[in-house]
Formats: structure tokens, C-alpha cells, sequence
């Protein structure tokens, strides 16, 4: 393994060659949970082109399924906000104790939260603006994430080390998978065969069999000169066709490249502070990663497995989502 080598300073962005940035028509889009915020990033320039005020520490976000509107974990605002992508207007949709991550259905009609606080998971009708049902989990409840048929939802709970498998027809909890300490990202493959769990004080991440909900590997990390300690792994990205998978790693400003078939470490890329959301571009040719220390998004060229730029955007940014 080599760790690809590279110098960020906090919040400068680093100039490189334009043969090596591929076009981007998307829009990113990051949110800035001491700033309240959402930067608003060009895809082609790699520039902000608009800050737009949010409720209180904004974390979790999710496109709509029509790309129109971003849902937005407004958490000490204790609010889901709906933010208008054509508009920028921005309006509630409803109030919930301390939602920290989000996910859609696969249909666009539910949305499903972590309420962190309060130990539970809020089911969400889109165009009722409602809550429907508030399903009792673990203690800490963070990671969210709806498998591709639209039949289970997964909910990692940070004290209580589990990853809640819900049926979404029921409503009922039908796995409760141990994992490693302080699990934080659920995220499952785009075949629906394995969900992956990051354990942020663990170090690990653990791979689950969506047929048994039983764990079949757990994937540790080390990089040379850096404290295991610092080693926590958060974001998860996986490409579409389970090749690879992308894995922050927190503390340790870098984020790993896993064979998603071996699960052998093939690779590390040295990004901002505190990488912690990381998000692909439609077509899977860049990764971005919300870096909450150094203020910025690292984007990625995801062939060469190289940082290619370092934008500047608000306080603390949590994570990203992108519109084609």
C-alpha cells in the first residue's frame, strides 16, 4: 500500500493542472454546521457560486428524487428543512428532536432520521409533511441508510454498538447486528447484497450479508507514522459496480481505497482536516470529501486516486450531496 502524497493548507485552494480536472456539469452541495449554512459549488469551475443561511448546525442531506429539492437535518434548529434548488427558498417540513442524518425512499415519497437524542428513528411523509411513525432504537442513533429495493432501512446506534435492521413495511426492527465501537455511516451496495457499517472508535469497518444480517468481514486500517488512535473510519462511498469503496477515516486526513471484493487496502489519499461526509459525482469519475477542520472539500479524481482540488466553504463542513 502507498498513501498518495500531497500538501492542504486550512482553507487554500491548490492549483492543478486542468487536464487532470474531468468536466463537471453537476452542483454540489455541503453543509457548514457551525456556519449554518450550505455552500453552493459549481461542478465546473469548482467554485462557490452562493452561500445560503439554514437552520442551526445543518448535518444530514439528501437529494429529492426528482434532484429538485434538498432535505436537510437542521439539528439544534430540532427541524427537517426543505431547501428549493431552482428558488433557494427554504421552508420546514417538519420539527424532530436532534435529526442528525437522513435518507429517501427509493420511491421519494418517505424520508427516514436519526434523532440522536431521543434514541429514535422518525419516519416521514414527504408530501404530508409529517411524521408517521417513530421507531425506538438503540442509544446515540446517527447512520441512515434505505437498501436499494426499498424494503429495509438501516440505523447504526452509536453507544449501543448495533447496527437496526427495520423492515419499512412493518415498521418493526428485525436484525440488531453487533459492530464495533461507535458505529457512525451505514451504507448498503447498489445490489442490495451487503450493508458496510463504519466503526469511528473501533477502527473498523464491518461488512454485513443482507441475506443473514450477519457480519462477514471487518476491514482495519493503518498508515504508516499516524496513530492507530487517529484512525476512524466515518463516510462510506462505494462504486456502483462494488468495485471499490471509499472510506474516511476521520482524525487521520485521509481517506482509504478498499477492493470491495477482496476488502484488502489497496490505497491511501491525504485530504483536508477531519475528512468526514464523502460523496461521488453522478458518473463515479470524482469523489468529494467534507473536511470539518481545514473548512473545505477535497475533490477527487477517483481513476488516479488523487486529490485534484481543495475548496474553500463555511465552518465545519459535514457532508455533501450532488445534483446532476
Amino acid at each position: 500500500m502507498r498513501a498518495n502524497i500531497a500538501f492542504w493548507g486550512v482553507g487554500v485552494v491548490l492549483c492543478t493542472l486542468a487536464s487532470a480536472r474531468p468536466a463537471g456539469a453537476e452542483t454540489i452541495y455541503v453543509t457548514n454546521e457551525k456556519s449554518n449554512d450550505v455552500s453552493v459549488i459549481d461542478g465546473q469551475s469548482l467554485t462557490v457560486v452562493k452561500t445560503i443561511p439554514v437552520g442551526e448546525r445543518p448535518r444530514g442531506l439528501v437529494l429529492s428524487k426528482d434532484n429538485k429539492t434538498l432535505y436537510i437535518c437542521a439539528s439544534d434548529s430540532e427541524e427537517i428543512q426543505a431547501l428549493d434548488l431552482d428558488t433557494y427558498e427554504l421552508t420546514p417540513v417538519v420539527s424532530t428532536p436532534d435529526p442528525e442524518r437522513i435518507d429517501i425512499s427509493p420511491d421519494g415519497k418517505l424520508l427516514f432520521v436519526s434523532n440522536e437524542d431521543d434514541n429514535l428513528v422518525s419516519i416521514i411523509d414527504i408530501a404530508a409533511r409529517s411524521v408517521v411513525d417513530q421507531i425506538p432504537v438503540g442509544v446515540e442513533p446517527e447512520g441512515m441508510a434505505v437498501s436499494p429495493d426499498g424494503k429495509y432501512v438501516v440505523n447504526t446506534s452509536e453507544t449501543t454498538n448495533m447496527a437496526h435492521v427495520i423492515d419499512i413495511a412493518s415498521h418493526e426492527i428485525v436484525a440488531n447486528v453487533l459492530v464495533d465501537s461507535r458505529p457512525r455511516v451505514a451504507m448498503w451496495t447498489s445490489d442490495g447484497a451487503q450493508v458496510w457499517v463504519s466503526s469511528e472508535v473501533g477502527g473498523t469497518v464491518s461488512v454485513i450479508d443482507a441475506g443473514t444480517f450477519e457480519v462477514v468481514k471487518k476491514i482495519g486500517f493503518q498508515i504508516p507514522g499516524i496513530d492507530a488512535q487517529a484512525l476512524q473510519p466515518v463516510g462510506i462511498a462505494i462504486t456502483r459496480d462494488r468495485k471499490e469503496a471509499f472510506i474516511a477515516l476521520g482524525p487521520a486526513n485521509h481517506i482509504a481505497v478498499v477492493d470491495a471484493q477482496t476488502y484488502e487496502v489497496k490505497d491511501y489519499i491525504l485530504v483536508g482536516q477531519r475528512v468526514w461526509g464523502i460523496t461521488f459525482n453522478p458518473d463515479e469519475t470524482r469523489l468529494y470529501s467534507a473536511n470539518g477542520l481545514s473548512n473545505d472539500l477535497t475533490v477527487i479524481d477517483v481513476k488516479k486516486l488523487q486529490p485534484i482540488k481543495s475548496i474553500p466553504v463555511g465552518e465545519e463542513p459535514w457532508g455533501s450531496a450532488v445534483r446532476p
